[in-house]
């Protein structure tokens, strides 16, 4: 594995795409690694990671520098959602970059103060043809209120997939992807941030949407999916994925266990 620097504006790293990741979120997810040859869509989330050296990290366990360097001191870091254009499906065993660089910047006032939209894009290519293109959108705000109550949505459409989360689940998806972010696994820091307890990772909501259209034979390959993270999901606790208006085809919802909608994606054919 090498990362390389040479541009101070985009960060390059090659790894040999090792089944041990996959089969590390396999046993996660509670089920059997689907293909030895192929990575199943956002399951690169397990590889060709930053490995910060600890110096580096702040105190919510965001590296202080680097892509994205985050906006000021005691900016609280929110993932928000993001983009997934899949070319082609990546392959087990051979070797793959990905090249990281901010695409966008913007700064906003919202209620509780100033926010920092930050989207960083990763292109992932494999025998120089390219992948993935993965884009995360970013939210640094200051201390303060999350967001108002949720509104609790009506029954869940079938068909559907569930997942039971715990604190060993959390903290298991965390190390997978390298993900110090205290508010996943430090149940005092997530309350120090204005969280009643820790929070399930949004890209572990996306990655269980897409495994339900996976499952339903939806292929994401030249397809974009777009997911929103659009509530906290707060505790450990029943996570329930189902059809977007009981359409597979159009995407997927998550479900908090009290019925509200934390997250949405939308699968829609490449332009």
């Amino acid at each position: 594995m090498a990362a390389s620097t040479m541009n101070p504006d985009e960060v390059m790293r090659r790894e040999v795409l090792a089944p041990e990741p996959a089969e590390g979120l396999a046993g996660v997810l509670d089920i059997e690694l689907p293909d030895a040859g192929t990575l199943p869509p956002l399951w690169h989330w397990v590889y060709l990671l930053d490995r910060r050296p600890q110096q580096d990290l702040g105190d919510d366990g965001h590296p202080t520098f680097g892509i994205p360097a985050p906006p000021g001191p005691g900016r609280r870091r929110m993932f928000a959602g993001g983009r997934l254009r899949t070319h082609r499906l990546l392959r087990l065993g051979e070797p793959a970059v990905r090249t990281t660089r901010v695409l966008e910047r913007k700064e906003r006032v919202g209620r509780s103060g100033p926010l920092t939209f930050v989207t960083v894009r990763h292109e992932i290519t494999q025998d120089d043809e390219l992948a993935v293109v993965d884009d995360q959108d970013l939210v640094y705000r200051g201390p303060g209120s999350i967001a108002d109550a949720p509104t609790v949505a009506g029954p869940v459409p079938e068909p559907r997939l569930d997942l039971h989360v715990d604190s060993a689940l959390l903290f298991r998806f965390s190390a997978l992807t390298y993900n110090a972010h205290r508010i996943h696994y430090d149940r005092d820091y997530a309350r120090d941030e204005g969280y009643e307890d820790l929070v399930v990772h949004g890209p572990l909501q996306a990655l269980v949407m897409a495994e339900l259209l996976r499952r339903h034979n939806v292929s994401l390959v030249s397809r974009t999916f777009a997911y929103r993270l659009t509530a906290p999901m707060i505790g450990p606790q029943r996570l329930t994925v189902a059809a977007r208006e009981g359409d597979i085809e159009s995407g997927a919802v998550t479900f908090s266990e009290r019925g509200v909608v934390t997250a949405r994606g939308d699968l829609r054919k490449e332009p």
